[in-house]
């Protein structure tokens, strides 16, 4: 365990079994993946606790809340006592709202299924490039 004030985000990361490795704990900084206090930090940027440490992995965020520093890793039972975890639940289809499903096995939608389907996501395609008025 560690006795200081601070500890460097990566070492943190990696420490709280955040990241597999440190030197994804570090890409992931590099990347711009790593914020804390809703500002991008470097692999070398301070934590303190009470810090929130959002952390872009697979392709959601999560979001710890910082409640013990440590420097080395350590069992997954000890690393959760570390952070509170504030990441939402993930959406699933059925949670996701206008979404509209195509019982299984009914095939390709037709062209005008399609389009209505383009209508009611927003995604108007008529975009004027086949008129025949050459005005």
């Amino acid at each position: 365990m560690d006795s200081s004030s601070t500890v460097r985000v990566d070492s943190w990361l990696w420490a709280v079994r955040a990241t597999k490795t440190r030197s994804q704990a570090t890409s992931a900084c590099r990347a711009g993946h790593v914020r804390v206090g809703d500002v991008r930090v470097k692999a070398a940027h301070t934590v303190r606790v009470g810090d929130t440490v959002r952390i872009r992995a697979n392709g959601f965020d999560r979001i710890l809340e910082v409640t013990r520093l440590i420097t080395k890793r350590v069992g997954a039972e000890v690393a959760a006592t570390c952070y509170l975890d504030h990441t939402p639940a993930p959406l699933t289809a059925e949670n996701v709202p206008g979404l509209p499903r195509r019982d299984r096995g009914a095939g390709r939608p037709t062209k005008r299924e399609r389009r209505d389907l383009e209508k009611l996501r927003g995604r108007d395609t008529d975009d004027g490039l086949f008129t025949t008025d050459n005005t």
